[in-house]
């Protein structure tokens, strides 16, 4: 026998083929979705005291008609009516536009209750609902959905209060009894009713506290039960390293690791020791110290008996990797092999060789790393740096070339914890939350763009002590064209201010990927002063010698960007700096700019882009990866979302899951969203 919930929107009067089209375009074909389909706001129909009332807001108040209406007309068949209504003492005008036909129903002496906006405490403009006489039974509160004009919201509220009618015996509570107790939640079925139709303030806020945490709970619950699936598929390797040995290792570095660096390296080695295979993302600012963690935690699998790979998303990245790690193990009897797509045929046979004998314990490299015929012996640990820069397909080719090995993606760029929740929620998330001691803050400075000749004059004052500088132009998407050009602009007038004196490089989105790699190359190696980029500068290289970032048109980047763009300097023991050369139009533009100039703490740079930016924007609309909720707000359901993945994980570890009958609805959750793929999880 079908749910009712489950029987298609026709079936419910009124709706013929016409509105069963409409609605079927955007995603509404049964009474189930009609029901949960939830209003994105209510409108407030409350009366409200004129005094309290500011200026702009949307007011409804009940008083007595007390002039005649005045109607005028505009041409184009606008027309403009206005009353004087009496509230208390209160004599206040109300006009109506294009809403002629109200002259012969507005009469003095009559009750009005009128909604509009409230303008300087004397008048309500642009009046768009009212009720003759007193009003009685009421909506305080009137819910309107996203159907896009689909249907009038007026049909479509009826839709739902028949479907609520017809089918609320067959709403069923998802919810466990204790969740509902421990949180003091609505029961579904009041909470629905509440949140169409409320019937006082208290309760639709309950009944949104209830649907926030239910959209959140629901989410996770499917996160952990895909985590635990993926555990009991595939099984990691138990790697049992000397911890004497890696105890003498961190000692032997050149300096002290942070707290924050040692909490890291001791989750990372716990993850190494368990038989489950690591899924784990390290995050950390620019300059935070990652890559001393992975040196560290690859150093343990290597004492096991294991071999490690890295893969950077650049030759030159994996070449400062190597440079890096080779200082740091030179006292080790670790065998490292570094293999790009420049490494000569030659040398790659022998490589490749020795890697198959399990002669070499550590391979960097490229994308290369995952070519046909690279095979390791016992590939234990995989780390994949800045991996949103590597296709799924990509990483998953490394991680195939072992058995099941631990699995580490390193990303300089800071996410909010709400969206690593989230977006990486099948992951575990490390966070290095804290610079080593003894780095100098960048100076940022917000500069109007007409200064830059006068900016890069002072630059030219860095250059001259022997520094570098790069300068920033902005990606627009629509126009390539219109991008090279802006660059090349720039490129040109620094040519023409330095001439003689400086070299000027620049990079842009035409350049091949060789040619691009030369370009960074040449910065590197300190043969181009000044680069001007219209492309994000490679996160990760390391030119200790640039001091200066200039960022043109900063307006147009999210804070996130700009951040991890001023990261390329401040590397070396000079004071370094970074100018904001904007003229941003709106106050958003103009926060970003302040925010930037009053921290340099990635993390509270990322929250407050997500803050101001909204989620999708913060990882770009294509791979933000993120869920869409009806009714929570990642950003200021924060608690809800820590409490609902705290309830979610507990479940999805305990029996009760898969033995209790009070978790039979959850089962059905999961098996109807395909979480389990079939597998049970016991």
């Amino acid at each position: 026998m079908t749910n009712l919930l489950d029987q298609p929107i026709s079936t419910l009067k009124g709706v013929g083929q016409s509105t069963t089209d409409k609605l079927h375009e955007i995603g509404i074909d049964t009474i189930r979705d009609v029901i949960f389909t939830f209003p994105y706001r209510h409108e407030d129909f409350r009366l409200k005291n004129i005094v309290e009332t500011p200026h702009n807001e949307r007011i409804t108040v009940e008083g007595r008609i007390e002039s005649e209406p005045s109607l005028l007309f505009m041409g184009n068949k606008k027309s403009r009516l206005q009353i004087h209504l009496l509230i208390g003492a209160h004599l206040i005008k109300v006009v109506f536009f294009n809403q002629a036909y109200l002259k012969s129903k507005l009469v003095v002496g009559d009750t009005l209750t009128v909604t509009g906006k409230w303008d300087r405490g004397r008048q309500i403009i642009n009046a768009s609902t009212y009720t003759l006489g007193v009003r009685q039974d009421a909506n305080d509160y009137e819910p309107v959905y996203s159907i896009k004009g689909v249907i009038p919201q007026k049909n479509y509220r009826k839709l739902i209060r028949q479907a609520l009618e017809v089918a609320s015996s067959s709403i069923s509570e998802i919810l466990p009894q204790n969740i509902l107790q421990d949180y003091q939640l609505m029961h579904i079925q009041e909470a629905l009713e509440e949140i169409h139709f409320p019937t006082s303030t208290a309760a639709l806020e309950q009944a949104r506290r209830r649907f926030i945490y239910e959209e959140l709970f629901l989410f996770q619950l499917k996160i952990h039960a895909l985590k635990k699936i993926r555990q009991q598929m595939e099984p990691g390797v138990s790697i049992s390293y000397d911890l004497e040995k890696v105890k003498a290792f961190i000692a032997s570095l050149p300096y002290e690791l942070t707290t924050a660096q040692k909490r890291v390296v001791n989750e990372i080695s716990k993850d190494l020791k368990t038989p489950h295979r690591m899924n784990r993302l390290l995050q950390g600012d620019v300059g935070s110290g990652k890559t001393v963690v992975a040196a560290i935690t690859m150093y343990a699998a290597i004492t096991a008996g294991y071999q490690t790979a890295l893969m950077a998303p650049t030759e030159i990245l994996a070449e400062q990797h190597a440079e890096t790690l080779h200082e740091w193990f030179k006292n080790t009897d670790i065998t490292m092999a570094l293999l790009t797509g420049s490494t000569k045929q030659k040398v790659r046979r022998v490589l490749l060789e020795q890697l198959k004998n399990g002669e070499i314990d550590l391979l960097i490299g490229t994308h290369a790393l995952i070519q046909q015929g690279v095979d390791f012996k016992r590939l234990g640990f995989v780390i994949t740096d800045e991996q949103h820069r590597f296709g799924v397909e990509q990483r998953r080719v490394l991680k195939d070339k072992g058995e099941n090995p631990d699995v580490l993606f390193m990303t300089a760029t800071p996410i909010p914890r709400t969206l690593a929740i989230t977006a990486f929620g099948e992951m575990d998330v490390s966070t290095i939350d804290e610079l080593p001691t003894g780095r100098k803050q960048i100076e940022t400075h917000w500069l109007k763009k007409e200064t830059f000749t006068k900016t890069m004059v002072r630059v030219g004052k860095e250059l001259e002590k022997g520094r570098q500088a790069y300068v920033i132009c902005p990606l627009i998407e629509e126009s390539e064209k219109l991008d090279l050009q802006n660059a090349v602009d720039v490129y040109n007038q620094l040519t023409q201010l330095y001439h003689g004196k400086f070299t000027v490089g620049l990079m842009h989105g035409r350049l091949s990927s060789d040619e691009k790699e030369q370009v960074m190359r040449d910065f590197s190696e300190g043969k181009i002063a000044v680069l001007v980029s219209t492309t994000v500068v490679e996160v990760g290289v390391n030119v200790p010698n640039a001091t200066s970032m200039v960022i043109y048109d900063a307006e147009r980047f999210g804070l996130s960007q700009l951040h991890q763009l001023r990261g390329r300097v401040g590397r070396g023991s000079e004071q370094s700096y970074c100018i904001l050369l904007a003229d941003p139009k709106t106050e958003e533009g103009k926060e970003r700019m302040m925010v930037m100039c009053e921290t340099n703490d990635g993390f509270k740079l990322a929250e407050k882009d997500l803050e101001l930016r909204g989620p999708g924007d913060f990882f770009g609309k294509k791979q933000s990866g993120l869920p869409e909720f009806q009714v929570a707000d990642l950003i200021h359901d924060y608690r809800a979302l820590q409490n609902a993945m705290k309830d979610a994980e507990q479940i999805v570890q305990s029996d009760a899951l898969w033995e209790s009958e009070e978790y039979q609805a959850l089962r059905d959750f999961l098996h109807q969203s395909g979480a389990l793929e079939g597998d049970r999880l016991d």
